[in-house]
């Protein structure tokens, strides 16, 4: 018998895949338990469009990190920090200053959590990667100036 599951059902699959069972066990276990609904037509067109919504929902968020991506790809992010008279920053540039200073320089909001980048604790130019989405990574220049 083929049934779409509507849970995790370990050792068979996962939600919202179709598989084939014995019939005992599906209608004594799954279908009493709602792990399962028998695979008909009209369970096989809602299948459907919930793999093709997904699919959707899938290429916007590729399309709008891609666009993201295009827009600070390349960029240098300035940011002015104070420093003591040896050069030195009292404490150091974040992720989240960094993620700011985005925000502020292109209007583009990101996570502080993509962004890679190593200790900035002086003035100069520093690499940082964004990343954006599962394949799509924006290199992004840090440009620390020491304010007066």
């Amino acid at each position: 018998m083929k049934v779409i599951l509507t849970a995790d059902v370990k050792g068979k699959g996962k939600k919202g895949e179709m598989v084939s069972v014995s019939d005992g066990y599906a209608r004594n276990y799954l279908f009493p338990r709602n792990l399962a609904v028998n695979a008909d037509a009209q369970a096989m067109t809602e299948l459907k469009n919930r793999e093709d919504s997904k699919a959707f929902h899938i290429a916007e968020e590729k399309k709008a990190a891609q666009s993201i991506c295009d827009k600070i790809n390349g960029q240098t992010v300035v940011i002015l920090a104070k420093a003591g008279a040896s050069g030195k920053l009292y404490g150091a540039i974040t992720s989240k200053e960094i993620a700011e200073e985005i925000k502020k320089q292109f209007s583009v909001d990101i996570d502080r959590r993509k962004i890679t980048v190593g200790d900035i604790k002086g003035a100069g130019d520093f690499a940082a990667e964004v990343k954006l989405y599962n394949g799509i990574v924006a290199k992004v220049t840090v440009n620390v100036k020491i304010s007066e």
